[in-house]
């Protein structure tokens, strides 16, 4: 197959699903009214202030079933990634509609991404070994290769949902997430992965003109975790793969922004005696709000990080190993002084709010000794 035809066969699928994603949007918007998946805000962490609907989230797996049942290469993996992401998406609408407990969903997400690890053979079976006083190459999982593929299929699934916490920003960073995944596919000529990933692609763009702020209607859970499913599987099936330094940073580039989010969110309820799988309103995106930035502004903040994120990604799988390296390090670097410069901001935030408050009850304090 010629360039020329595969760079086909990518737009196309990429057109379709993105045509078939904003013309399934409306009615999917109809559903919701219908089965009350409605999303009313009821606390500060949410940041509209009208009930919206949710379950946009099965348009985009319309429009990516579709194209992919034209256009995708169909063999044992695949189908058994899709019929994960099947019950990944019968477990979002029920969500959506009923709001089920926690760890419900994460049974029935184990049991999802089980299927194409233990029926359709995908796993990680190794990383590269980064002991320098070790001639081995690679470091082979082994039987524990079966647990650690799940725990990074359900760990990116809820990432991704997890981020979804502004007009626009999950199926954004995802949409970046899934134009990286295909330049790299192009790159190291995997057809099924440039495929997968153009669908994916097609589908999120095609209904972000009704997420974007102020949105029509959410994905919510339903297309949350399907997004993070299917680029957690499809990384496995393409990005682990590399017989290089980079197989390890690569797919951890390319989804860093809900990875950071998702360890910072754990460590943060964990330290504060909590559950992990409790809510609040710590999220970078919050953060970036509560540091004075409207939802346009933080969306675009986060788009450019997980843009750069991505580009790096891209250059790795297309540069030397020393060059990668060194660009790897410079990049987990500038990711280091942009959260503490986050989070520094706010601590100083507060800073003057707490002694400007302390000023104040002591002036009032003189005041009453006086009277």
């Amino acid at each position: 197959m010629n360039e020329y035809t595969v760079i086909g066969i990518v737009v196309a699928a990429f057109i379709l699903a993105g045509v078939l994603s904003y013309f399934f949007t409306p009615p999917v918007k109809r559903f919701a009214h219908k089965v009350g998946a409605i999303d009313v805000p009821k606390d500060n962490r949410r940041m509209h202030k009208e009930p919206i609907p949710r379950l946009g989230g099965l348009a985009i797996f319309g429009g990516f079933l579709c194209s992919i049942l034209v256009f995708g290469q169909l063999d044992q993996t695949m189908l058994c990634v899709l019929l994960g992401a099947t019950i990944i998406v019968a477990l979002g609408i029920f969500d959506d509609v009923l709001a089920l407990g926690a760890k419900l969903k994460f049974i029935v997400q184990i049991i999802a991404a089980a299927i194409p690890v233990c029926v359709g053979g995908l796993q990680i079976s190794l990383f590269t070994n980064l002991n320098p006083f070790s001639d081995a190459p690679f470091w082979h999982l082994g039987f524990l290769a079966v647990p650690v593929t799940i725990i990074w299929i359900v760990g990116i699934t809820n990432a991704v949902n997890l981020i979804d916490g502004l007009d626009g920003l999950a199926v954004g960073v995802s949409s970046i997430a899934a134009i990286t995944m295909l330049a790299v596919a192009l790159l190291t000529d995997n057809m099924a992965i440039a495929i997968t990933m153009a669908a994916l692609t097609g589908a999120c763009i095609g209904f972000m003109p009704y997420n974007l702020n102020p949105a029509k209607i959410f994905m919510g859970d339903t297309g949350s975790t399907f997004l993070g499913y299917m680029l957690a599987t499809v990384s496995i099936m393409g990005l682990f793969k590399f017989y290089a330094v980079i197989s390890f940073a690569v797919p951890f580039l390319i989804l860093g922004l809900p990875i950071f989010d998702t360890a910072n969110a754990i460590i943060r309820r964990l330290a504060e005696g909590r559950s992990p799988m409790s809510p609040d309103r710590g999220h970078v995106h919050h953060k970036l709000i509560d540091m004075g930035f409207n939802q346009k502004q933080a969306v675009a903040i986060l788009y450019a990080i997980s843009a750069t994120l991505g580009l790096t990604a891209v250059v790795l799988t297309s540069s030397g190993e020393v060059k990668a390296v060194v660009l790897l390090a410079a990049v987990l670097a500038a990711i280091l002084v942009g959260a503490c410069i986050i989070y520094g901001a706010e601590h100083w935030g507060k800073h003057p709010q707490e002694q400007k408050k302390h000023k104040n009850e002591a002036a009032q304090e003189e005041k009453n000794k006086h009277e």
